[in-house]
């Protein structure tokens, strides 16, 4: 999804320029009298002597109540949306299907986020371990998982590790037919409140 609007936005924004830069291109160098052609009557860049945004343009409005607010109001949905979007960049993809080669010439896919959920049930099932969230990124031929766990105080971290990598992660590889799965883990500890002892 994040990769067709980053297209379809790049896109909308490369057209805009080349439209806007040929306008100005042909103004400036006076195209449209030296080929015989005109250009629309709202344009307002039609020779090299022209400014693209004259006093008018730049004063027509601003005596009107509604343009400030207009104006804020615009620039503060614009700036949400960059920020919506570079943030959208900031995350990890969530990969959606992994494909799975079945050994026969044919690859089949399967779902990334039923892949994701097995791993996180195997893992919940480890003793010492009070709860794990799994995310698998990358390619659909390559994927990396992502593992954050968060342990009991009684949880011992190199034994949960040495679980995770020889025992889950080598099943989902296994199953989904992958060479390897490489895995970035996090683990945190779970904090308890102080009990009171009367």
């Amino acid at each position: 999804m994040l990769k067709t609007v980053n297209r379809v936005l790049l896109g909308l924004l490369g057209l805009g320029l080349f439209v806007l830069g040929g306008g100005v291109l042909l103004g400036g160098l006076d195209l449209q009298r030296r080929w015989g052609f005109d250009v629309p009557g709202w344009w307002p860049f039609r020779g090299p002597d022209d400014v693209v945004l004259g006093i008018e343009g730049r004063t027509r409005w601003r005596e009107e109540g509604w343009w400030w607010p207009a104006v804020i109001a615009a620039l503060a949905v614009l700036l949400v949306l960059l920020l919506w979007w570079l943030l959208a960049q900031l995350r990890k993809d969530r990969l959606g299907q992994v494909l799975v080669d079945s050994e026969d010439g044919a690859t089949s896919q399967l779902n990334g986020r039923a892949l994701e959920d097995v791993i996180e049930e195997e893992l919940k099932a480890l003793d010492g371990v009070s709860r794990a969230h799994v995310r698998l990124t990358g390619r659909r031929t390559a994927p990396v998982a992502r593992v954050r766990l968060w342990l009991e105080p009684h949880g011992e971290p190199e034994q949960t590790l040495g679980r995770l990598s020889r025992e889950t992660l080598a099943r989902a590889r296994d199953s989904a037919g992958l060479d390897r799965l490489p895995s970035k883990v996090r683990l945190r500890e779970v904090r308890h409140g102080a009990h009171r002892v009367d």
